[in-house]
């Protein structure tokens, strides 16, 4: 009996820091967003016109980066996330950008 509340014990906690979102950023560093931004850093949530960096705080840093081709001189880049634990989601996200901004998620 002793041996199994051990192994029930490791593995709630296993599982519960295998869960558990690492902070990325410092309130410092987020103190300039809008109060809104800010809570969805806060929460790990992304929304289309968040900047990179903004994203970067939220989910941390993408498993890759695809530079695309750029349309009237601005920069394109597709980001790729495939952490099921550590953003709450099955499968991988792919995040578009457009001159720095968030305008595609799927």
């Amino acid at each position: 009996m002793r041996r199994f509340l051990f192994v029930t014990a490791a593995l709630l906690l296993f599982l519960q820091t295998g869960c558990t979102q690492s902070i990325r950023y410092t309130e410092e560093e987020i103190k300039g967003y809008q109060p809104r931004i800010q809570e969805d850093i806060r929460k790990g949530q992304i929304e289309p016109g968040m900047t990179q960096e903004q994203v970067r705080y939220a989910w941390g840093s993408p498993d890759s980066i695809t530079k695309l081709e750029a349309f009237e001189s601005k920069s394109r880049e597709e980001w790729l996330y495939s952490h099921p634990f550590t953003l709450g989601v099955v499968g991988s996200k792919l995040l578009v950008f457009f001159d720095g901004r968030l305008i595609y998620i799927k």
